[in-house]
């Protein structure tokens, strides 16, 4: 069976899967990152990882992998398939795409490798065969230790001019609010990502271990204090897609990410504030993303897939 391999790189963890033409995982595997054995041992990790699945591919179904797709987090160059920058792995300047494709190298020809922004990746997976399939404009939002997003145009994904295009997780929704990572104050992740939920529960409830899943059940069962700083996640949230909204007019909202599990407890009061925030703009269609934490890797599958499509026909 013709098949790519895909990975997703995260901060602590790694999925990996052989993805079929029409984009269904044919077998998926999942890794620790290892990023506290250092930079070095990451990299060696994902080289390591994508051999074990050319060598699985091999034996499931007698043929080596086509091309390969990798998803990883911080800065990158798409089009020289270099990882730029990424602080919570430690590498500058990786050249990711040429590492990978020597890796996997059948008979002295290197294998063909698509590099995208896991965020951008799971965007592009959500808009093939996802939530935002069929949809012409849609603006994913990915609620997770951070926040991130990727804005879906016509089947692509906008970049921006510089790879930062969808990075509403930095629009300041709170000025002179909580320090961010970034170096600004107020930024919408300080205030509605699924760690910052779990950092303000945490210490409303008094229990250092609580997370944002947790306050999610407290507020189901009528807990005034969680109560209070879900209101305060889902009214900076709300703020964020607003701006959003006035700047880019998408037709559909995909949230994903861990705090979107939390289903209509999430959902249901903020389709309520981002339509009592907009005055001209038309409303968002506002849904939960389809493919969960599987996003980035399909979308890493499909990217190899296209490299492959664009090969032919070039």
């Amino acid at each position: 069976m013709k098949h790519v391999i895909a990975l997703d790189v995260g901060g602590t963890g790694m999925k990996a899967a052989l993805v079929a033409p029409d984009g269904a995982l044919l077998h998926v595997e999942r890794r620790p990152t290892g990023r506290e054995q250092g930079s070095a041992a990451v990299v060696a990790g994902i080289l390591d990882f994508a051999a074990h699945l050319r060598d699985e591919g091999l034996r499931r179904y007698g043929t080596v992998a086509l091309a390969a797709g990798v998803a990883v987090p911080g800065t990158i160059d798409e089009e020289r398939g270099v990882a730029v920058f990424s602080a919570n792995l430690g590498w500058r300047d990786l050249p990711m795409r040429r590492l990978l494709g020597e890796r996997l190298a059948e008979g002295g020809h290197a294998l063909p490798v698509a590099l995208g922004h896991d965020v951008r990746t799971g965007a592009f997976a959500e808009g093939r065969i996802g939530a935002g399939r069929g949809v012409d404009r849609f603006l994913f939002v990915a609620l997770g230790t951070g926040i991130a997003g990727g804005i879906g145009i016509d089947g692509r994904i906008e970049a921006g001019a510089h790879g930062y295009g969808g990075e509403i997780g930095h629009i300041v929704v709170r000025p002179g609010g909580p320090l961010c990572g970034c170096g600004a104050r107020g930024c919408l992740e300080t205030l509605a990502s699924a760690a910052a939920v779990s950092r303000a529960w945490a210490e409303a409830s008094g229990d250092p271990d609580a997370t944002a899943a947790d306050c999610a059940v407290a507020v189901d069962a009528g807990d005034p204090q969680a109560a209070a700083v879900w209101t305060e996640a889902v009214d900076a949230l709300a703020d964020g897609l607003v701006t959003a909204q006035s700047l880019l007019d998408p037709r559909t909202v995909i949230i994903g990410g861990g705090l979107a599990e939390a289903g209509d407890t999430l959902f249901t009061p903020l389709r309520a504030a981002v339509e009592e925030r907009l005055t001209f703009q038309m409303p968002p269609t506002l849904v939960p993303a389809m493919l969960k934490d599987t996003a980035a890797c399909l979308g890493a599958g499909l990217l190899a897939w296209d490299l492959l499509s664009l090969e032919v026909t070039a």
